[in-house]
C-alpha cells in the first residue's frame, strides 16, 4: 500500500523551461530503476511550471528517493535551469489508483 509521496514544483527559468522539460522525460530511467518508487510522475502544468508527483509504501523509501540520483542530478543543475529553488512537499497518500 502507498502510504507515502511526495510533491516536488519545479519553475524553470523562461529560457531554461524546454531543458527542464527535457531533463524529467530524461529522468525517467533513473526512476524506473528505483524498485522502491512504484508510482512517479513528471508533469508540466504551464510554460515554465513542472511538477514531480510519487509515492511510497513508506517513510524509507521515500527518504531513498530523496536521497538518489534523480533528487541529485536536479539540485546539482537547480542554479543553471530553475527561477527558484525547488520546493518539495512530503505528502500522506489518503487514496490512490494506479492502473498502467
Amino acid at each position: 500500500m502507498l502510504t507515502h509521496a511526495l510533491v516536488v514544483k519545479i519553475v524553470a527559468k523562461e529560457d531554461r523551461a524546454e531543458d527542464v522539460a527535457a531533463f524529467l522525460a530524461g529522468a525517467l530511467p533513473l526512476a524506473e530503476a528505483e524498485t522502491f518508487t512504484p508510482v512517479w510522475f513528471a508533469l508540466r502544468a504551464d510554460a515554465t511550471t513542472f511538477y514531480i508527483v510519487d509515492a511510497f509504501a513508506n517513510e524509507a523509501d521515500r527518504t531513498r528517493h530523496l536521497e538518489g540520483s534523480i533528487a541529485a542530478a536536479l539540485m546539482a543543475n537547480a542554479d543553471e535551469l530553475l527561477a527558484v529553488p525547488p520546493a518539495i512537499e512530503p505528502a500522506n497518500v489518503l487514496a490512490s489508483k494506479v492502473v498502467a
